[in-house]
């Protein structure tokens, strides 16, 4: 779907190439997904393209393809692992975009997170 591109000095291109371990949720072609190492929910794991996307800043409509299959990767491995389905469950999609908006490593990767409520409150 995607022509991959890599930046060797990224710890996700790394964590897709197989040179840093990952505890991976899912891998096919264009996408890789793995456990957060620090979650924040019981249920937290990223799912990022092998393209080499620095932030949602630099995506352009030819992405569009990647990205759609994102979205609609997310609630199903959600349930997988271990999400309630919606409505009584759910889960959340969470990407952040540059410095001022959080991201810490610069490739597009989107945070899915869910399980019992506490970590939502306060």
């Amino acid at each position: 779907m995607t022509a991959l591109t890599h930046d060797p000095q990224c710890i996700f291109c790394k964590i897709v190439a197989g040179e840093i371990p990952s505890k991976k949720v899912y891998e096919d072609e264009d996408l890789f997904a793995f456990h957060d190492i620090s979650p924040w929910a019981p249920v937290h794991f990223l799912v990022i393209p092998k393209k080499h996307i620095p932030s949602m800043a630099q995506v352009t409509a030819s992405d569009a393809p990647l990205l759609g299959k994102i979205m609609a990767l997310a609630p199903q491995l959600a349930l997988e692992q271990g999400c309630n389905p919606y409505p009584e469950g759910g889960f959340r999609v969470v990407v952040n975009t540059g410095e001022e908006g959080g991201q810490e490593v610069h490739h597009l990767h989107v945070h899915v997170m869910g399980g019992p409520r506490p970590w939502l409150k306060g």
